[in-house]
């Protein structure tokens, strides 16, 4: 409890922000549901023959894998929040018209009858008493909708478009138990506060369910605004999953405001590779840090068989340039590759320096995931180059750490700046063949951005050749482990390097 505290306290400026971005999504799709939805179910009361195919159709939707669905609308409608909220719309719905339906198809014929008798047209006979005698039924489809909205809105943050789902996607990816927690118990608890709310409102009258629609409304217009601040340019900048790119776009974003009037806007825990990759080509973000061997193997799918750091910066820079008109920068001196660590003193005991000195212990027991253990720069590569003939055990990335240093494998694959290894005392391996490739960071973004800030070049140049691994791995435990911020830490490195 105390660890999940203090991790709240750490995390509050994020929290609150990731707070605000889950209700307003939630609450757009909400609101979009409900005018689809109760005018449609009014629609299908007057042609009753079409109104079972409606509903099983909406029903189908439902039925479709969230996940599968926002992939489906990645490719006409980006990333971000416009896919996430028209996803949650087409869940939504089915509750909202299935019970507006049903509640106005209870409503006893003879009242109508009356009512006509009484000379009501249509439209009289629907505001006077049936949408109040339906009004049980379509608040709780409307609540039904709105648990489910606020649930699902957690994989939002899959495509980018914020909310609680970043701390949980973050916390998957640190194997933090309580940034997840922090994202699925505020989850659920906006769910219930929600769900408490349109259960009071239920019994209450048509006049006031209207005038709280239209508060809310105000109220979610409202939460957008924001002031006038000084005429400055501005870009934005984001960063992957995880503190190490969090780190780094901070640096960015100090010195670019340091040396310059642009101010920047930070996206942090952005989202994987690909989302990042695909938002600065559609101009939704302006700059985000990318790895030199990410670059040439994942985007220009053609791997170079170099393993010096400088041909392939130049490779991936002259590359991304040719295919996407994107400017790469020159790198930093750190690099985010694979490796083989070992326990501190089992290294000690049996004289281990290099992979190379892994041949001289047997049945040596390797954790791990089931990528490397099949890539040829992985364990293919380690039989091959280094003849060695590992007993590997594969698993999720997040518990190789923890397989290592409770002794259940001797030799791990890890990455090459990560916070375990000081947390966990372990001795990175040196890849004295040179079978890893190169993994420097760099910022990437369009010339057509460097055409119009030409000073950014000159001012993020200031972290070429700069942190070297150790240095990386100091930054990322103090995140991790100590708990401190970002933006604190990446201010400390560049006051201490006289950059800022």
């Amino acid at each position: 409890m105390n660890q999940l505290i203090q991790t709240f306290q750490n995390q509050q400026g994020q929290f609150w922000q990731a707070l605000l971005e889950h209700i307003q999504i939630s609450l757009i799709s909400i609101f979009i549901a409900i005018l689809i939805a109760i005018p449609l179910a009014l629609l299908l009361r007057r042609y009753p023959r079409v109104a079972e195919p409606v509903l099983q159709i909406t029903g189908i939707f439902q039925t479709i894998p969230s996940l599968a669905l926002l992939g489906l609308l990645i490719p006409f409608i980006g990333i971000g929040s416009l896919p996430a909220i028209v996803a949650l719309v087409v869940y939504a719905i089915f509750p909202i018209i299935q019970n507006t339906y049903t509640g106005l198809e209870q409503i006893e014929p003879s009242l109508i009858e009356a009512a006509t008798a009484f000379g009501m047209n249509r439209r009289e006979r629907l505001m006077k008493f049936e949408l109040s005698l339906a009004m049980p039924f379509i608040m709780a489809g409307i609540r039904t909708s709105t648990v489910m909205v606020i649930g699902t809105a957690t994989l939002a943050a899959l495509i980018g478009a914020g909310g609680l789902g970043n701390f949980i996607l973050l916390g998957i990816n640190m194997n933090d138990v309580s940034l997840i927690l922090i994202g699925a118990i505020s989850s659920a608890l906006l769910a219930v506060i929600f769900s408490g709310l349109l259960k009071f409102l239920e019994k209450a009258k048509i006049k006031t369910i209207i005038i709280s629609f239209f508060i809310g409304l105000l109220v979610l217009g409202g939460s957008y605004y924001q002031p006038q601040a000084a005429k400055h340019p501005e870009i934005t900048i984001a960063g992957k999953l995880g503190s190490e790119p969090a780190i780094l776009i901070n640096m960015y974003k100090d010195l670019i405001e340091h040396d310059s009037n642009i101010r920047v806007n930070l996206k942090s825990n952005f989202g994987d590779t690909t989302f990042l990759y695909n938002a600065l080509k559609a101009g939704k973000i302006d700059i985000y840090p990318e790895y030199t061997g990410t670059i040439t193997s994942t985007f220009l799918k053609t791997p170079t068989e170099s393993t010096d750091p400088a041909v392939v910066w130049q490779k991936a820079e002259t590359g991304i340039k040719a295919l996407n008109q994107f400017a790469y920068l020159s790198p930093m001196k750190f690099q985010n590759t694979y490796a083989l660590a070992v326990k501190s003193d089992f290294a000690k005991k049996h004289g281990l320096t290099s992979i190379s000195d892994l041949s001289k212990v047997t049945n040596l027991t390797a954790g791990f995931d089931v990528e490397f253990a099949n890539r040829t720069d992985g364990n293919l590569g380690l039989k091959r180059l280094y003849g060695l003939d590992l007993n590997v055990k594969t698993m999720q990335t997040s518990l190789i750490y923890k397989a290592l240093n409770t002794g259940a494998v001797e030799v791990a694959e890890v990455y090459s700046t990560d916070s375990q290894i000081k947390q966990y005392d372990l001795t990175v391996l040196k890849d004295d063949k040179n079978l890893f490739p190169p993994y420097q960071a760099a910022p990437l973004m369009k010339e057509s951005l460097l055409k119009k800030y030409p000073e950014l070049k000159r001012i993020l140049g200031k972290l070429s050749g700069k942190i070297t691994d150790q240095q990386m791995i100091e930054m990322n435990y103090e995140v991790n482990v100590e708990q401190k911020s970002p933006a604190q830490v990446a201010q400390d490195y560049l006051k201490a390097q006289d950059l800022i």
